[in-house]
């Protein structure tokens, strides 16, 4: 069993539209269609679409995926809420697989550029040495904006920290966080209890569990697997364009 949460509740403002924001249209399709497809490709089982903004809009869209099952955000409070919403179907899928470790993917539906091999090859990872996260990196040249990977001495993983959170010398890291995670389900469940708000915007940041569950004395593995494409992200219509004449390439 391998099964998926994508984050499709947001508004996305910075688009400056009426329409959910993984409803835009990005080269003829909603761009939350190619996250799926990424998904579809590395053999997701199941898949768990978080809804809020416009929620009966974004279903309606995606109605023929059989394999989504929706679940409702009703207040958007950051990206950690929105996963703790799932923690009944998360607590379904261990019950269902009581002898075996269940990976659990976390991906953003605003993600066109995702590609299937990427989710596949962090899937491999996890399965080869099954661990409490796997998050995938990238090195940016221009990483405003966008989570901090912070290391240790050696190297290791310890942490994210937004940019509004970031002090100066973390806003000089080029190794960034594009929102690519592979969780243990029991433990994913086990730390979404321990998210506080205790950050700028006063949300609960899916980013904080790998550094909670690192202070638990859990295996928390930082790999830079992301392809240059998946660095693009999309936030407003000027980055959409960018995206598509790639996509077209």
């Amino acid at each position: 069993m391998q099964a998926a949460v994508i984050l499709a509740a947001g508004k996305g403002t910075r688009m400056r539209s009426e329409l959910p924001k993984v409803l835009t249209p990005v080269c003829g399709r909603p761009m939350i269609e190619y996250p799926l497809d990424a998904l579809h490709f590395a053999g997701i089982d199941r898949i768990f679409a978080i809804v809020g903004y416009r929620s009966e809009d974004v279903q309606a869209a995606l109605a023929h995926h059989s394999e989504i099952e929706f679940v409702l955000q009703t207040e958007q409070k950051g990206t950690g809420h929105a996963v703790r919403m799932c923690v009944p179907q998360l607590r379904a899928l261990l019950e269902d697989s009581p002898s075996e470790a269940v990976p659990v993917v976390i991906v953003a539906g605003d993600s066109p550029m995702m590609q299937g091999e990427t989710i596949a090859e962090l899937l491999a990872a996890w399965h080869s040495a099954p661990c409490a996260c796997i998050l995938g990196t990238i090195e940016v040249e221009d990483p405003r904006g966008l989570g901090r990977i912070l290391r240790d001495e050696n190297g290791n993983f310890c942490g994210i920290v937004e940019e509004k959170d970031a002090t100066e010398s973390q806003r000089k890291i080029h190794e960034v966080n594009q929102s690519y995670y592979v969780f243990d389900a029991a433990e994913l469940v086990d730390v979404l209890d321990a998210l506080t708000p205790n950050n700028a915007q006063g949300e609960y940041y899916i980013t904080d569990a790998p550094a909670i569950l690192l202070s638990r004395g859990k295996t928390v593995r930082a790999l830079p697997l992301l392809r240059p494409q998946e660095a693009v992200s999309v936030n407003t219509p000027e980055e959409l364009e960018a995206a598509e004449r790639l996509m077209m390439r």
